[in-house]
């Protein structure tokens, strides 16, 4: 009883709120557009994203508290180690690799010439200043003899180069460790691609190359200076490639991920263009009919207008508070179209049941009154749902921004409905009473009138006159619409047709068996160029470096952060064995070995040893890379510790296996907190990787268990509680559908995917909200005749929304970019399959399934009863006629 009371109390509401907007229309016409254009003048603080880190990386990671403390015990400027990678931050560099087009070995006599000449181009590269021309030498990382650290696969090539000439012959690489001519041993497994060795690991071939380029970043100037000098590698780069075709070479630098995420907007702006073409004809179709007073074809258009004020309201919003964009942002009005557009046509569909004969302030209460408690509970929804990503629990920021930028724009959506819309349907209302044309507003003359124009005019100005209109016929004087007509005539008595529901039966029990063996296949993507444009420079070299340089992971920073005796055997002990085992290639054991080695001194005072130590890493030359590597601290006795110290390891992982290389970063981690030395493990890359799971599920996890607590709560302020019990199972069956079909179309769970969860949610309440209440709270018939009628009344809605929805998609589709490409797929696959269940699953369902419709019986009372009245008739011939007369 309470729920009835409630729910018709805010009817009541809605309804004066419809008769006020329609008494004041001018008002709520002009006030969104004012406020859109005001705030729309924001855009002159327009900015982008610039950090990825900042967007897609986990923000409470353990990987940058770590950072922190190995920056704080090993400054990059210092790091004098001669490794693939820089180990503790990306910093500023330039990458290439160098391949060729038929397989040919980059180790022959022209290829190594050809990389040498590459490699002399890239170091001559000037970047122009006022007063001064910078070269890769005046902002290269220094080595001790102030010369820049190069790659030392440069090194190995210029010793082969050199070898060739003098006809030596005993100069052989080695893989993935070499000697060099000064007897240095340097790691070659992340310059040395698609390698095919001999015995003993002599390389006999290598089919690519991979040279790195690192450059100071320890000012702004510097930093500015380093960046230009980033886009001229790649214009020298590509400029070497055109006059070198017979080589493939793939420049990247620390920018390209910035450049090639935000090139997607860049990219995608004239297929926006299309988008919006195509969704405003199919509005304007949508809502005409042939009758040329009662078709609405500006309210379609002036529905898109009213998505697209606050979408406007909502970015100047975020450009005053400071926000920044980034190309996630795409999606936000695809979020909107959805949502506003089947609130503007339920408003117009509920317009249709309302009386002509009433006045226009009346027709919009009553249009209030029935639509806008729904529209309103599924915004609550959005803001609820979203809500929960924007806070402080969701842990990538890209989604929290999102969330909230959402949300803006959906409470905004919302009331620009009620007012905007709402106050062009007023006008349009009082067109329509007038008898003035839908497009032109010119009044159009009686049938008399037109019997006497050309046949094109009459076709035109086609209208159905209520003084013309019958009693009966005045309830199906909008069956003339396309949608109408095909729903009432065909649809409805198809698929509540006895032979046809064991075949939707049979279709939703093989559509829940794909789902749920693409469900068990789902994967989590942490890799960043599933988000870029395609075409770039981060695709074709990701795709370079997984096909030549999967054989070895990262190299992997192992910092030991406390003073301990490195002297005491036990302690070398320690050490190595948690190590043991996640060790590929790597120089710790030898180095403990050294260090093995140097016990004989154990007889020396401590001061002896630890100078020994320090000297004699100085001058072993297979040792040079750990020069600064170990830290050391005077006591006042002029004692020497050793502070920290840090070693390089290449785990047994590849690093295409992302979920290999996650699970030794946690294995790892759970060692250190169990090892009996204080050590920590890094790599720039598990910035990205750590706790992306978890922080990944988290917005789409909590936003779930919001959609659920309001979808119980509000089964206290809907007129049946069993609405919310049908809309929870049918979003679950959306859910459960779009994440398996998403993975067996090669979509894995990322940022992206993961925001189009949450949005399948609230789509597939407002779809089956309106069509699922109508059903459940219709009495006094049979379960197929409610089935039709709530199709007749809200399907017309859900096709109009789907079909402009649709057609606003498809050009997304043909967009270069992998994030355009995983948005496409998902918001395809909520919509079908919303559609699906509103269409075809739950009308089959719900003709066989609670809540029953029982027949009332007729009680007989005595003012009901009929009464029949024999009157008796004799005629002169004497013959009986009895006439009855029925009265009731």
């Amino acid at each position: 009883m309470l729920r009835q009371v409630l729910h018709r109390g805010l009817r009541t509401c809605f309804s004066r709120l419809g008769h006020f907007i329609a008494s004041h229309p001018v008002f709520f016409a002009s006030a969104p557009v004012l406020i859109s254009i005001l705030l729309g003048a924001s855009f002159s603080r327009y900015q982008v994203e610039e950090s990825v880190e900042h967007l897609l990386a986990p923000q409470h990671s353990l990987a940058k508290i770590e950072r922190n403390l190995v920056n704080s015990l090993f400054p990059v400027n210092r790091s004098k180690h001669r490794l693939y990678s820089d180990l503790q931050t990306p910093g500023r560099y330039g990458r290439v690799i160098v391949t060729s087009s038929q397989k040919a070995n980059m180790l022959d006599l022209h290829h190594t010439d050809l990389i040498l000449k590459l490699h002399a181009a890239v170091t001559k590269i000037q970047v122009p200043r006022p007063g001064f021309n910078y070269t890769f030498a005046h902002i290269c990382i220094l080595n001790n003899d102030k010369t820049c650290i190069v790659d030392d696969i440069i090194h190995v090539l210029q010793e082969l180069k050199n070898a060739r000439a003098t006809n030596r012959t005993n100069f052989a690489i080695t893989y993935p460790i070499t000697h060099l001519k000064d007897g240095r041993a340097v790691y070659n497994g992340h310059q040395l691609g698609g390698v095919t060795v001999h015995s003993k690991d002599r390389v006999k071939s290598a089919e690519a190359i991979q040279l790195t380029y690192y450059l100071q970043s320890i000012n702004s100037l510097n930093d500015m200076v380093a960046e230009r000098w980033e886009s001229s590698f790649c214009d020298a780069v590509r400029l070497f490639q055109e006059s070198n075709s017979k080589v493939k070479i793939y420049p990247y630098t620390s920018s390209s991920l910035r450049e090639d995420f935000q090139k997607t907007s860049r990219v995608s702006e004239r297929y926006l263009v299309t988008s919006l073409i195509l969704v405003v004809t199919m509005a304007i179709l949508c809502c005409s009919m042939q009758d040329c007073v009662r078709s609405k074809p500006w309210l379609g258009l002036l529905g898109l207008v009213t998505i697209s004020l606050a979408t406007l309201t909502a970015a100047g919003i975020i450009n005053l508070t400071g926000g920044k964009y980034n190309s996630t942002f795409l999606g936000v009005p695809f979020i909107m179209l959805g949502h506003g557009l089947y609130g503007t046509f339920e408003m117009l569909s509920s317009w249709r049941k309302t009386k002509e004969d009433q006045h226009v302030k009346e027709r919009t209460a009553a249009v209030y009154a029935d639509s806008m408690l729904s529209f309103s509970l599924t915004t609550a929804m959005y803001l609820v749902t979203f809500g929960i990503g924007a806070s402080p629990f969701t842990n990538i920021e890209a989604a929290r921004i999102f969330c909230c930028n959402s949300c803006i724009a959906i409470f905004f959506n919302y009331l620009y409905v009620l007012s905007f819309y709402g106050s062009s349907l007023v006008f349009t209302g009082y067109i329509e009473n007038n008898y003035q044309h839908s497009i032109v507003c010119r009044k159009v003359p009686k049938p008399d009138v037109l019997q006497e124009k050309p046949a094109w005019y009459r076709f035109l100005l086609t209208a159905r006159f209520s003084e013309n209109t019958t009693e009966g016929e005045e309830a199906n004087i909008y069956d003339s619409h396309l949608l109408v007509c095909f729903l009432k005539r065909c649809y409805c008595d198809w698929i509540t047709n006895t032979y046809v529901k064991p075949f939707v039966v049979l279709f939703y029990l093989i559509y829940i068996s794909f789902a749920l063996m693409g469900y068990l296949q789902v994967s989590e993507g942490s890799d960043l160029s599933n988000i870029v444009a395609t075409a770039t420079q981060t695709i074709d070299y990701s795709a370079a470096q997984k096909k030549y340089f999967n054989n070895y992971s990262p190299v992997i920073g192992f910092y030991i952060y406390e003073s301990i005796e490195y002297w005491n055997t036990s302690v070398q002990e320690d050490v190595l064995e948690y190590t043991k085992g996640f060790v590929r290639i790597s120089w710790f054991e030898s180095y403990l070995n050294y260090l093995r080695k140097l016990n004989v001194t154990t007889g020396l005072p401590k001061k002896n040893f630890t100078d020994m130590l320090r000297n004699s890493f100085l001058k072993a030359p297979q040792f040079s890379h750990f020069q600064e590597d170990i830290i050391f601290s005077k006591k006042y006795n002029d004692e020497v510790d050793v502070v920290a110290s840090r070693m390089f390891l290449v785990a047994k992982t590849m690093e295409t296996n992302k979920e290999e290389l996650y699970d030794l970063l946690e294995t790892l981690r759970r060692l250190s907190v169990t090892s009996k030395v204080k050590f920590i493990v890094f790599n720039p890359s598990f910035v990205y990787m750590d706790r992306y799971t978890s922080s990944l599920g988290a917005p789409l996890h909590n936003s779930c268990i919001s959609a659920l607590f309001l979808l119980f709560f509000s089964a206290f302020l809907v007129a049946d509680s069993l609405i919310n019990v049908w809309i929870t199972i049918t979003v679950v069956s959306v859910e459960f559908g779009v994440i398996g079909f998403m993975t067996l179309w090669k979509v894995e769970l990322n940022c992206i995917s993961v925001l189009c969860l949450m949005y399948g949610i609230n789509y597939t309440v407002d779809s089956c909200a309106p069509l699922l209440s109508t059903f459940v709270l219709g009495k006094d018939s049979t379960r197929t005749k409610w089935v039709k009628n709530a199709l007749e009344v809200h399907g017309v809605a859900i096709l109009q929304s789907y079909l402009c929805y649709i057609v606003g998609l498809i050009p997304l589709a043909a967009v270069p970019s992998n994030l355009t490409c995983t948005l496409f797929r998902c918001l395809f696959l909520i919509t079908f399959f919303t559609f699906f269940h509103c269409f075809a699953i739950l009308p089959v369902i719900l003709t066989f399934l609670p809540p029953s419709k029982k027949k009332r019986k007729e009680k007989k009372n005595p003012e009901n009863q009929e009464e029949i009245e024999c009157v008796e008739m004799v005629d002169v011939d004497s013959t009986r006629v009895v006439d009855q007369i029925t009265t009731v």
